[in-house]
């Protein structure tokens, strides 16, 4: 079974911002793939489908990025997912608006989300789709930048963009990391 976390904050307060990104991938997966999203397991909200005979899991951590780690690790065991099946999906400042980028593993790159997964998996063996979101910000603000929404110029790149993430994910659902990575990066 194929194990999706988007990453990002919960609350209204933070629909729509940068850092919901990955949000708003699984958000359009669950619609794309017609699978409810619910509260399951206290840490997350899941839902599971399937997409050309393949089981899907598509779960939203409700811990905030920062903390995302323990409802990843927790959805993980529960599914019983191999990590090489577990994408984790989150914004990038160091790619542009418009930009993915697909890794079969790495470094947290300075991401707290991605930090907080790698310690409580104990490992950086797992694949993650990156989604750019520009770094248009002055020293010190990064902060502000990822918590603000993007502007209607943005929105509609990032609109663009989703879609093809969606796009990349189902690749990566039926053929896995290597082959979504070669038609994708």
């Amino acid at each position: 079974m194929s194990l999706i976390a988007g990453l990002g904050n919960p609350g209204r307060e933070y629909a729509g911002t940068r850092h919901n990104i990955g949000f708003e991938l699984v958000d359009r997966l669950a619609e794309v793939l017609s699978i409810p999203l619910q509260p399951a397991g206290g840490l997350y909200m899941a839902g599971e489908g399937s997409f050309k005979s393949n089981p899907v899991q598509l779960i939203k951590p409700l811990t905030f990025m920062n903390r995302s780690g323990s409802a990843i690790r927790k959805a993980v065991n529960r599914f019983h997912t191999p990590l090489e099946e577990c994408l984790v999906c989150y914004d990038d400042i160091n790619l542009e608006p418009g930009r993915i980028r697909l890794r079969a593993k790495g470094s947290a790159g300075g991401h707290n989300g991605l930090t907080s997964i790698i310690q409580s998996l104990q490992t950086d063996q797992f694949p993650r789709l990156r989604i750019g979101i520009g770094n248009n910000f002055s020293r010190g603000r990064q902060s502000d930048y990822v918590l603000s929404p993007f502007t209607n110029d943005e929105r509609k790149i990032m609109n663009e963009t989703l879609d093809y993430a969606v796009d990349a994910v189902l690749e990566f659902i039926r053929s896995g990391i290597e082959q979504t990575m070669n038609r994708f990066n």
